[in-house]
């Protein structure tokens, strides 16, 4: 009997000892506070300056591919107006129209909002009425000059709503 009580004593004098050398979970946090909370600042620091270069990037693409969305259609524009009020058949060919509607279509698929549909509405025009165009009625050139204007438009207007 002695020796099983030897035996609790022992064991209950080794709990002591470890309780001792382990401090409790509040008096720890206390005393690693400024540690803490200068690591959860820099984390929070880390994601934010990670959103924002993602968004900072995001625009930046996008303003590109706006900006040389509107070079292609002032380029476009003209290619109509050569074809339609000079004739040229040569600066004013209707295959170098269609390079343009289909490198407009392509950066349309990058552009975010109504830049896309316009530009495919851009392209079913000008499949209508390139034909037409070198004619004695303005009409081709009048459907082919709104549908630039629309997707202008709504490049300009893209690129007024980045942040």
């Amino acid at each position: 009997m002695r020796r099983n009580c030897r035996r609790l004593s022992a064991s209950g004098e080794r709990r002591a000892r470890r309780r001792s050398h382990m401090t409790p979970l509040r008096e720890q946090l206390r005393n690693n506070s400024v540690a803490l909370t200068s690591l959860l600042v820099a984390l929070c620091s880390l994601a934010y300056n990670t959103w924002r270069n993602e968004r900072t990037e995001h625009n930046r693409n996008i303003r590109a591919a706006a900006f040389e969305m509107l070079t292609k259609l002032a380029d476009f524009e003209r290619v109509v107006f050569l074809a339609h009020y000079d004739r040229d058949r040569t600066n004013g060919n209707p295959r170098t129209g269609w390079t343009y509607v289909i490198v407009l279509n392509d950066l349309a698929e990058i552009l975010p909002g109504p830049v896309q549909p316009r530009a495919v509405a851009l392209r079913d025009t000008w499949r209508a009425n390139w034909e037409n165009l070198g004619s004695d009625d303005d009409a081709a050139v009048d459907t082919v000059d709104a549908g630039i204007a629309s997707l202008r438009e709504a490049t300009l207007e893209t690129l007024r709503s980045l942040r």
